[in-house]
């Protein structure tokens, strides 16, 4: 089992090691087969995240929740600004972001193992980034995932449909093209 964490952890992008494991023992999602892009269908069978919020990343004093976007598809992305793969994503990140943002799609990056709030935020920064993040560097937050969804690949991206329930996962770094057509897919799901 560890040999197959460490695979998907060296295909996907920059492994954030054994600590970044939620302690409390809830992570046990191993990537079926090694695949790095995994989608949950039909809706009816979606799991669900609990809920997930911490402090805003930019706004010291301020939180930040998957709740702040009701009926809302919610693009999660789990992100570091010392990890290369996650500068690499960025600009497409944000060019979908712009793309969708007013067909009820929001983005919250989850930034991790960063513990020099003004390194991430001098990312959001230098890569022009929209959208807000939650500033977590012990990961704490992720333990909304349940351990049902993964936690120790970043850059991982979770696609939650309206519901919030988990629509995709990627467990690797993205581009515009790999993201827009899932996101444009489970927006339409239940567009009004």
């Amino acid at each position: 089992m560890v040999a197959c964490v460490a695979l998907v952890a060296a295909l996907a992008g920059c492994s954030t090691g054994k600590d970044a494991v939620v302690s409390s023992g809830t992570f046990d999602f191993v990537s079926p087969g090694g695949k790095t892009d995994i989608f949950y269908d039909p809706p009816e069978t979606r799991g669900t995240i609990g809920k997930l919020s911490g402090p805003d990343l930019m706004t010291p004093g301020k939180s930040v929740s998957v709740d702040n976007f009701p009926n809302q598809v919610v693009v999660l992305n789990l992100w570091g600004q010392w990890c290369g793969p996650c500068r690499a994503e960025a600009e497409a990140l944000e060019q979908v972001y712009e793309q969708s943002k007013d067909r009820g799609v929001a983005f919250l990056g989850i930034n991790v193992r960063d513990p020099q709030r003004d390194k991430a935020q001098d990312f959001v920064t230098d890569f022009h980034v929209g959208y807000p993040s939650i500033y977590d560097p012990e990961m704490r937050t992720l333990l909304a995932l349940g351990g049902k969804f993964p936690t120790s690949v970043i850059p991982t991206t979770l696609i939650l449909d309206r519901q919030h329930r988990v629509a995709a996962v990627f467990l690797r770094s993205l581009l515009a093209q790999d993201l827009q057509p899932v996101v444009d897919r489970i927006a339409a799901e239940g567009a009004q």
